[in-house]
C-alpha cells in the first residue's frame, strides 16, 4: 500500500468514527437533531408543516451578572443568638443554580432608571421611584449634606443607591428585565421565550439564594468528597475580618462599624477606609465573584420574614414569598400586629448581610432582620437575581 493510499485509508476510518460517534449522540436542549424522536417529522419544514425548533445555543448571562452554579448546603446562623430570635437555626437545604449581580446597584444605575421612568411613565410613579434621601437626616449629626449630594453628585456615582424601599427595589427589577430585552433581539425578531433570545426577569434574590451565595462555598472540599466540611462565619476563610493571603494581610474585608464611634479607624492608619458607603467594587469579591456580601450597605431579599422560616421551608429552593397562600405556615394571624404586640405581618421582608453601620455579627450571612416593605434606611441596598433556565452548569 502506498503512502498515499495508507494515508486515504487512515482518513476515512477517523470520518467514519467521527460520524459514528455524532450518529450515536442523543439530543439535547442545545442539539436537538433535525427531526422528532417520537414521531419522525422534520423540524423547522415549513412544505409540510414541521413543528419549528429554532437554534440555541444556551442562555446568555445578563448585564453585570455572573452564574452561581447551586448546590446542597447548610443555612442558617453560624454565629452566637446574641438576639435571641431563634429565628434562623442550622438546616440542610438545596439551591438550584442562578445568576446575580456581582456588585450592589449604584447610584448611575438608579439614575439611569429615574431617567428612563421619567420619560416613559406618569409623573406619579416617577414621584413615588425616587429613593428617600431624608434617611440621611439624622437630630443629632450633620449628615445632612448627604441629603443632597449623595444621589446625585458625581462623585457617588458608583456608592450603592440607599433610601430604597422593598417595592421600589421591585420596581427597578421589572424596569430592569424590560431594558434588557429591548436590546435582545435578533435583527427584526422580537426577543420572545420561545425563540431563546429573551432573558428571564432580574428579581430580588430569595433569601436562600442571598445566604447561598455569600457562604461561596465552591471547591472548597476535597477532591472525590461531597461531605462540605468547611463553614464559614463570613464570606470569607478565616475566624477574623481581616484578610489571610500574603498581598494583603491585616487588611479589613468589609466596610463596617468596629465598634462605638468607630466607623473608619484613625487618621493615617484607617481600617476598612470608609466612614459612610464605598464604592460597590471596593474590598475583595468572594469566591463566587461578589462584592460586598458582607458590609457596605445591608440588602434587600424576596422573602416575607417569619421567625419560624428554619422550621416551615421547602427544603429545594427554599422560599416564604406567597403569605395568604393555602397550606403556607406560620400564617400572619398567629402575630398580634393589630394589638401592637409583634410587629410581623405580611409586609415585612427580610434583609440580609451587615452594613457600614453595623458591627461585624451582621456580616455573617446566616443572620437576618426584617423592615416593612415600604420603608427605607440609609444602610439597606440590593442587588438583582435571576433564574438559570436550564441544567446545573453552564456550557
Amino acid at each position: 500500500m502506498t503512502k498515499q493510499k495508507s494515508f486515504l485509508h487512515s482518513y476515512y476510518i477517523i470520518l467514519l468514527v467521527i460520524f459514528a460517534s455524532c450518529a450515536g449522540k442523543n439530543p439535547d436542549s442545545l442539539n436537538p437533531g433535525r427531526k422528532s424522536l417520537t414521531t419522525g417529522w422534520a423540524y423547522n419544514d415549513e412544505k409540510n408543516g414541521g413543528y419549528s425548533v429554532v437554534d440555541f445555543s444556551g442562555q446568555p448571562t445578563g448585564p453585570n451578572l455572573t452564574f452561581i452554579e447551586g448546590g446542597r448546603t447548610v443555612v442558617g446562623s453560624s454565629e452566637q443568638d446574641i438576639t435571641w430570635d431563634h429565628d434562623n437555626m442550622e438546616r440542610t437545604l438545596t439551591v438550584a443554580s442562578f445568576y446575580m449581580d456581582i456588585s450592589e446597584v449604584a447610584n448611575i444605575h438608579y439614575l439611569e432608571y429615574l431617567h428612563w421612568v421619567q420619560k416613559d411613565s406618569s409623573e406619579e410613579f416617577f414621584l413615588a421611584a425616587l429613593p428617600d434621601t431624608t434617611v440621611w437626616h439624622s437630630a443629632l449629626a450633620f449628615n445632612d449634606p448627604y441629603v443632597e449630594w449623595y444621589l446625585r453628585y458625581p462623585g457617588f456615582r458608583y456608592f450603592p443607591v440607599v433610601g430604597v424601599s422593598w417595592l421600589q427595589a421591585t420596581d427597578y427589577c421589572k424596569w430592569r428585565s424590560n431594558k434588557v430585552n429591548e436590546t435582545m433581539g435578533d435583527g427584526d425578531q422580537e426577543a420572545t421565550i420561545t425563540n431563546g433570545l429573551k432573558l428571564p426577569n432580574y428579581r430580588l434574590p430569595t433569601e436562600a439564594e442571598w445566604e447561598y451565595a455569600a457562604q461561596a462555598l465552591i471547591g472548597t472540599g476535597l477532591p472525590g468528597d461531597e461531605n462540605q466540611n468547611n463553614r464559614r462565619i463570613y464570606p470569607w476563610d478565616g475566624h477574623t475580618v481581616r484578610n489571610r493571603t500574603d498581598k494583603n494581610l491585616g487588611l479589613i474585608n468589609a466596610n463596617f462599624k468596629r465598634g462605638l464611634g468607630d466607623y473608619g479607624g484613625v487618621a493615617g492608619k484607617l481600617n476598612d477606609g470608609a466612614f459612610v458607603t464605598e464604592e460597590v467594587f471596593s474590598y475583595w469579591p468572594n469566591d463566587y465573584g461578589l462584592y460586598n456580601m458582607a458590609g457596605n450597605v445591608a440588602e434587600w431579599v424576596y422573602d416575607v420574614y417569619r421567625p419560624l422560616s428554619f422550621q416551615d421551608f421547602d427544603d429545594l429552593n427554599s422560599f416564604r414569598g406567597n403569605p395568604g397562600e393555602e397550606g403556607v405556615e406560620d400564617e400572619a394571624g398567629g402575630y398580634d400586629y393589630a394589638g401592637y404586640q409583634s410587629l410581623i405581618n405580611d409586609k415585612v421582608r427580610v434583609y440580609k448581610g451587615g452594613s457600614w453601620k453595623d458591627i461585624a455579627y451582621w456580616l455573617s450571612p446566616g443572620n437576618r432582620r426584617f423592615l416593612s416593605q415600604d420603608s427605607s434606611t440609609a444602610y439597606i441596598g440590593f442587588r438583582c437575581a435571576m433564574i438559570r433556565a436550564g441544567g446545573a452548569l453552564e456550557k
